[in-house]
């Protein structure tokens, strides 16, 4: 049994990766749970932007919910419908109206990204395992996973914002997919997302991290709407989520997870050269 010992620093390749559900391995743009907290909170009375919505995007849910009734412009508009400020019981209900809707979402918006089979494929013949943490709920995650599973997307380990005791940007998940995995230490792990809270969750694991760009949650559009734009446009709402991404920690960026496999490559060579992901 091949096990390492912290007495040196680790100079073995990467193990493992974590990667996050909508945005980097299903959904391109991650549509599902942005439209669904529109919907919830317009029931309420209350209009909310895309981009409010998408504010929180990777939290758990409820603390996605606390997010978005904390930003100035929602909290004015929950006040001018309601006549005073949200409260916990607020959080409860909107979140009792999320947890259904966003069920019926996920089934509907599982198909892998392009690039994402191909690469778990590479990433299992190199012997690297292949786990998943996400801001997604039990219920969530058990449609998911089969509906995943029916267009070739099987993680070897799932972990959801309800397995723990908090969800990002505590590393709890990532925690959890180590234990599942056989995986130590950390820094053999790599976490991939596609929101500040998956940059922020791979950190306090002591994890390498990539945030992923054009496929997720920061951008925020289908396949389809991104081949519409023009190159130059694309290439400068990219450049600005790339430097959010490295502002926020992020060890790399790039455009999906397709090309993951190489950016593992080089943290591979940082690992033999004795270098870690957090300074020691």
């Amino acid at each position: 049994m091949d096990v390492f010992i912290r007495r040196n620093r680790y100079r073995g390749p990467v193990r493992a990766v974590v990667l996050d559900w909508a945005g980097t391995a299903v959904d391109h743009g991650c549509i599902g749970p942005t439209a669904v907290f529109v919907d919830v909170f317009a029931r309420y009375g209350v209009g909310v932007s895309l981009a409010e919505a998408r504010a929180f995007m990777g939290l758990m849910k409820k603390d996605h919910i606390r997010g978005m009734l904390g930003l100035p412009g929602v909290a004015a508009g929950w006040r001018a419908a309601h006549g005073r400020e949200a409260g916990e019981g607020d959080v409860d209900a909107l979140y009792a109206e999320t947890e259904p809707m966003m069920v019926d979402v996920v089934a509907r918006h599982a198909e892998p990204v392009p690039g994402l089979l191909d690469t778990v494929a590479a990433l299992r013949a190199d012997g690297i395992k292949v786990g998943s943490s996400t801001g997604y709920t039990g219920p969530m995650v058990e449609v998911l996973t089969r509906e995943a599973a029916r267009r070739g997307y099987r993680p070897d380990a799932v972990f959801c914002s309800t397995d723990v005791p908090g969800g990002r940007p505590w590393p709890w998940m990532c925690y959890r997919n180590a234990e599942a995995l056989g995986v130590h230490p950390m820094e053999a792990m790599v976490k991939i997302g596609d929101t500040m809270s998956d940059i922020q969750e791979g950190l306090n694991a002591g994890m390498w991290t990539i945030g992923l760009t054009r496929t997720g949650n920061e951008l925020g559009m289908t396949e389809a709407e991104v081949a519409a734009l023009a190159p130059a446009d694309l290439a400068g709402r990219l450049a600005v989520i790339e430097a959010r991404f490295l502002a926020e920690g992020a060890h790399y960026v790039a455009p999906s997870i397709a090309e993951c496999p190489a950016i593992i490559a080089d943290i591979n060579r940082r690992l033999a050269e004795g270098e870690l992901p957090v300074p020691a």
